[in-house]
């Protein structure tokens, strides 16, 4: 059986506190003023500690039951013992543990004004009336204090640890947006090379082999991807996500072009069009059914603009998570993306001006 509940923030403090009462104790023994008043003060001390233990473990307004006995026992012993001014001491440090504050400050100022009115009717000692008339509003300021701060401590750790968890949700989100699209591209282009070289093994066995090669790179390279993807890096940049587009168009048998230099832009910047770039192909390789692909740089009014156009049958239903993925990025950084799909389809991807870094047109 445990007398303090198990709180780090109370430890053994409160056994601490009790010096407090030694006048309490003290003035029977070496002042006493009536028979049996040493034994009227351990019952009184019974008491008061019985009230005191007990309310460490109350919360919220339950307080009011240890202040309320405790304030009793300091008026009721008042005229006897001025070691009587500890218990309202004692009453008001449980009363800046209410709340809200309001009612706390109320309460240390109802005990405050009741030590006066003690003092003038019913002990006007000093002894009595001096300790408590200063120490009764001032601990239990300092307790209304230190119960504040506790609070913005306990709502800034929950703040924290929700800051923590969705970042946590945010990074598992990243992770599977750039798996969807690094792997979706790879994979695609690993069947198409797979499949051809299958068709080659009787009439050509030399291109067939050249073809599983290439299949061996690409996906050495995908583990590499994958592993940066969950790292947070971002290593491939437009040049290299260009020549791995013609790699997947050659193997689909898809002509591409591309028009227009590549933008000079940050990491950051330069990692989300080259995602973008590679879900656009992907979904040409995967979908569209195309002959043609072109790829297009260019600077208009409105910033930098990447265009990729296919002459494949279009897309006319809802959009996947490839360019919902994709639409999220550019947003992050003041981006866009508007699909067309009257004659085949025509993804526009949009960053603004602040956000390029530099572009060659």
């Amino acid at each position: 059986m445990r007398l303090l509940p198990d709180h780090p923030e109370i430890s053994w403090t409160p056994y601490a506190y009790l010096i407090y009462t030694a006048p309490f104790v003290l003035k029977p023994i070496f002042a006493p003023r009536m028979p049996f008043e040493l034994l009227l003060s351990f019952v009184g001390l019974a008491a008061f500690l019985s009230l005191y233990f007990w309310g460490w473990w109350l919360e919220d307004h339950r307080k009011l039951i240890p202040i309320a006995g405790i304030t009793l026992l300091g008026l009721l012993f008042a005229p006897v013992n001025f070691g009587a001014s500890s218990f309202f001491i004692f009453a008001s440090a449980f009363a800046g543990n209410l709340r809200p504050t309001r009612f706390a400050v109320r309460t240390i100022l109802f005990l405050t004004i009741l030590v006066g009115l003690t003092a003038v009717w019913i002990q006007p000692s000093p002894m009595f009336w001096g300790p408590a008339l200063v120490f009764t509003p001032l601990i239990g300021g300092l307790c209304l204090h230190q119960q504040t701060v506790r609070t913005a401590n306990a709502q800034l750790k929950l703040s924290r640890e929700e800051v923590q968890r969705l970042a946590q949700v945010a990074e598992r989100e990243r992770i599977a947006r750039d798996l969807h699209d690094l792997l979706g591209h790879t994979l695609s282009t690993i069947t198409l090379k797979a499949s051809l070289a299958s068709r080659l093994a009787v009439s050509d066995p030399a291109r067939a082999a050249e073809e599983m090669r290439e299949v061996e790179r690409i996906s050495r390279e995908a583990t590499q991807e994958v592993r940066g993807a969950v790292a947070g890096y971002r290593t491939r940049s437009l040049e290299e996500e260009l020549a791995s587009a013609r790699t997947a168009l050659d193997a689909a048998s898809v002509t591409f072009e591309v028009l227009g230099s590549t933008p000079r832009l940050s990491p950051i910047e330069e990692g989300v069009l080259a995602l973008a770039l590679r879900e656009a192909v992907t979904n040409v390789v995967r979908h569209a059914g195309a002959r043609r692909c072109k790829v297009i740089f260019a600077l208009d009014d409105e910033g930098l603009r990447l265009e990729v156009v296919d002459d494949g049958r279009g897309a006319y239903g809802p959009e996947g998570s490839g360019l919902l993925g994709m639409r999220e990025r550019l947003a992050s950084l003041g981006g866009n993306l508007q699909r067309i799909t009257d004659a085949g389809t025509r993804l526009v991807i949009r960053l603004p001006y602040p956000t390029v870094s530099e572009a060659v047109p």
